[in-house]
């Protein structure tokens, strides 16, 4: 089976020691709201990935981005977050703009190692909010 790829970006408040995540509370569909993601959303048919990256986050948080590197994942360098999808994610730092939930989403929450885990994450972002849960800075 194929997978649609997901684009996604880990946006940290500094790409050198981050401190805090920034997460996204889902408003819609209905099984998944209320439920906190990484911003971002899927790829087009032939749109390259990080352009898909930079349209989400623009759509979805009004905001640009500065990417850093992507987060590598195991299974074939992606997250299998569904049976149906793949989430390739950046680490990303807003560099215009300012994040508001502008789409399918209703919250937008910072995040510090100590917060983590207060939000209640979609199933498949768990092991990877695992993951760069080592890569956050206490204060």
């Amino acid at each position: 089976m194929t997978r649609r790829l997901v684009v996604a970006a880990a946006i940290v408040d500094a790409t050198e020691r981050p401190r805090r995540l920034l997460a996204a509370r889902r408003s819609q569909p209905a099984e998944l709201a209320g439920r906190w993601e990484f911003p971002g959303g899927k790829a087009e048919p032939g749109e390259h990935p990080v352009d898909a990256l930079h349209r989400e986050l623009h759509e979805e948080l009004g905001v640009g981005v500065d990417l850093g590197d992507e987060v590598v994942g195991p299974d074939d360098g992606g997250w299998f977050i569904t049976d149906r999808h793949v989430l390739r994610l950046w680490f990303a730092r807003v560099v215009s703009g300012a994040p508001e939930p502008l789409v399918e989403h209703d919250e937008l929450r910072w995040l510090d190692a100590g917060s983590l885990w207060d939000v209640h994450w979609l199933d498949g972002d768990v092991r990877i909010v695992e993951e760069l849960a080592q890569t956050l800075r206490p204060r």
